[in-house]
């Protein structure tokens, strides 16, 4: 079996920064692209950010400049550093991955089960 956990949401006030992590585990093969998405209460899913196998990003306007993707493929982790935050970033954060799983010959997308981040004013 395969998941992904993510870990690191929390309170903090306007201005602050928060790290997430999303720890891949089971029978993977290989990764290719990581993602972080959020979405808030109301609202459709949002993409945030991914980042190839090989280190290459990719933000959405909304948070360029302000959060940082990164990944630790030793670890099969995948970051999301973030900065200067807002009222407005208040949402259930996930992260996916397109991962082969042993067994399976195609990459499937799998998500982890969120965690809330919640920024007062």
């Amino acid at each position: 079996q395969v998941q992904l956990v993510e870990s690191g949401g929390g309170l903090v006030r306007a201005g602050g920064s928060l790290r997430l992590s999303c720890a891949a585990s089971g029978s993977i093969f290989s990764i290719n692209t990581m993602a972080w998405y959020r979405q808030a209460p109301g609202k459709q899913r949002e993409f945030l950010a991914d980042i190839t196998s090989g280190g290459r990003t990719n933000y959405a306007d909304s948070v360029k400049g302000r959060f940082t993707i990164s990944r630790d493929n030793a670890k099969i982790t995948v970051y999301l550093q973030m900065n200067s935050l807002k009222p407005e970033d208040t949402a259930v954060y996930y992260c996916t991955a397109e991962m082969k799983v042993y067994g399976r010959t195609s990459y499937d997308n799998y998500w982890g089960q969120g965690t809330q981040v919640t920024v007062s004013s």
